[in-house]
């Protein structure tokens, strides 16, 4: 059955569009890090803490690969790391999987990102400019990897509803 994958960055509205295009089209939406702490009964953060990163990249593969093989159609949230690591972007492509990169700018990500800092570990100590960077490095070395997604949609000035319809436009 089909998969639709939403990918990008954080702060990009994987969850909050997912959430939006789930009610419209009635497929249920899983996010991808909320599914390994129902499996593993651990928060992402205490998998870090615990196992290290290497030891979480395995998880998220598969448990990647266990939601593309679910028979039912699903829009699958990922986290957004989850595209760069163990060869996940190939996953992106193949007949069951229609994979969309939410594309942010580095100002709208750091706005959104800006708000709710404190809960996000990798940026809730940095400054304005350390932020900018950190994104910005961010998003050049994991652009490969979202870039294999078959599907680009801009979310840059964008409401909630307007990038919903762009996706609706690409899946009819």
């Amino acid at each position: 059955m089909k998969k639709i994958i939403l990918l990008g960055y954080m702060g990009c509205g994987k969850s909050t569009i997912a959430n939006k295009l789930s009610g419209k089209i009635q497929i249920p939406y899983v996010d991808l890090d909320e599914f390994i702490e129902k499996k593993t009964n651990l928060t992402i953060n205490q998998i870090f803490e615990n196992h290290g990163e290497i030891y979480f990249r395995k998880l998220e593969h598969t448990y990647f690969v266990e939601l593309l093989n679910l028979p039912e159609e699903l829009i699958i949230g990922l986290g957004g790391g989850t595209p760069c690591y163990a060869n996940n972007h190939e996953l992106l492509k193949g007949d069951p999987v229609t994979s969309i990169y939410l594309k942010a700018s580095i100002d709208t990500l750091y706005k959104r990102l800006a708000s709710n800092k404190a809960k996000r570990p990798l940026i809730a100590d940095k400054n304005e400019e350390e932020m900018r960077e950190f994104i910005a490095k961010h998003l050049f070395d994991r652009s490969f990897y979202y870039n294999h997604a078959q599907y680009k949609v801009n979310v840059d000035d964008k409401t909630i509803e307007e990038t919903v319809n762009d996706i609706l436009n690409l899946l009819t």
